[in-house]
C-alpha cells in the first residue's frame, strides 16, 4: 500500500470521491443483505452527516481510501447514548476495498480515539449490524462492548451500539 496521510477533510476535497468510497466500502455488507445507508447515500446525505462533526479522511496518491466522521462529546444524535457529554460518536467509518485489511481501519479508529480523548470524552461509540459478526469482531479486539441496541428507520436490521472506554 502506498504512502496514507490522514487529516480533516478540506473544502476542496470532492463530497462526490468521498460518497462514492462509502458506496463501495458498504458495498460487501450490502451482499450480505444489510442496506446500511453508505450503501445508498447521495452527496446531499454525505453532507448532512458530515455537518456537525469532523471528518477524517485518509489519502494516498491522490486519492480518498479512508474516512472516519467523529462527533464531539454530547454532539452524536439518534440514540441517547450518543447525547450523553461524556460520549463522542464515530460513523461513516470506511476503507476503500482494496485496502480492506492493511490496518488502514485500525489507524482511522485509533485517529477517532485520539481527537475523542482530545476533546474531552471519556468513551468513543458507534453503531453497527447486529448480523455483521465480523465487524463486531473488529470492535471487540480493540476494547469495544455492546451497550445499547437500536431499529434506526433507514436501514433493514437492528444495530448493536458499541463504546470504548478512553
Amino acid at each position: 500500500m502506498p504512502d496514507v496521510t490522514i487529516r480533516l477533510l478540506a473544502p476542496t476535497d470532492s463530497l462526490s470521491d468521498l460518497t462514492a468510497l462509502l458506496n463501495r466500502a458498504y458495498g460487501g455488507l450490502l451482499e450480505m443483505g444489510l442496506r446500511y445507508v453508505a450503501t445508498w447515500q447521495d452527496e446531499t446525505i454525505t453532507a448532512k452527516r458530515i455537518r456537525d462533526a469532523e471528518c477524517w479522511v485518509a489519502e494516498a496518491d491522490g486519492a480518498l481510501v479512508g474516512t472516519c466522521t467523529l462527533a464531539g462529546p454530547g454532539r452524536g444524535r439518534g440514540h441517547p447514548y450518543y447525547e450523553r457529554e461524556d460520549v463522542a460518536k464515530f460513523s461513516q467509518f470506511a476503507v476503500e476495498p482494496s485496502v480492506q485489511g492493511t490496518g488502514l481501519g485500525s489507524r482511522l479508529i485509533k485517529q477517532a480515539e485520539a481527537r475523542a480523548r482530545e476533546l474531552g470524552a471519556a468513551e468513543i461509540a458507534g453503531d453497527t449490524a447486529e448480523p455483521a459478526t465480523h465487524l463486531l469482531a473488529f470492535y471487540a479486539r480493540r476494547g469495544y462492548r455492546v451497550v445499547g441496541r437500536t431499529k434506526w428507520d433507514t436501514v433493514n436490521y437492528e444495530s448493536l451500539i458499541l463504546s470504548k472506554r478512553l
